[in-house]
């Protein structure tokens, strides 16, 4: 009970990206691809939010360490949202690309 409330809050140990990200994590960004262009973490994957989920294609590996980002973690939330229903295991909200990228 303890532990649902505590995730639900999301209150727990700090995510370590930077690990994540040497262990192998995909990145993907879910902006628009007008907004990617105007800046992005390099290696990350631009895939638009309204276009995750026709191109899951892409991300084939369901056990594969993924970091989702955006603009502010909103869209990005949705994106794990959606990667978790389809049965990705190990997915993390990275929130906004700007702070991600600081992080890691």
């Amino acid at each position: 009970m303890i532990s649902a409330i505590k995730k639900l809050f999301g209150i727990g140990p700090a995510t370590d990206y930077a690990q994540l990200v040497k262990q192998g994590a995909i990145i993907i960004d879910v902006r628009s691809k007008g907004e990617y262009a105007g800046g992005h973490i390099r290696g990350s994957l631009n895939i638009p939010l309204d276009q995750l989920n026709n191109n899951l294609n892409k991300l084939k590996d369901k056990n594969a360490t993924i970091i989702t980002c955006c603009a502010s973690g909103m869209r990005s939330s949705s994106a794990k949202a959606l990667l978790t229903s389809k049965g990705y295991t190990a997915v993390f909200n990275g929130g906004g690309w700007s702070s991600l990228q600081n992080k890691l």
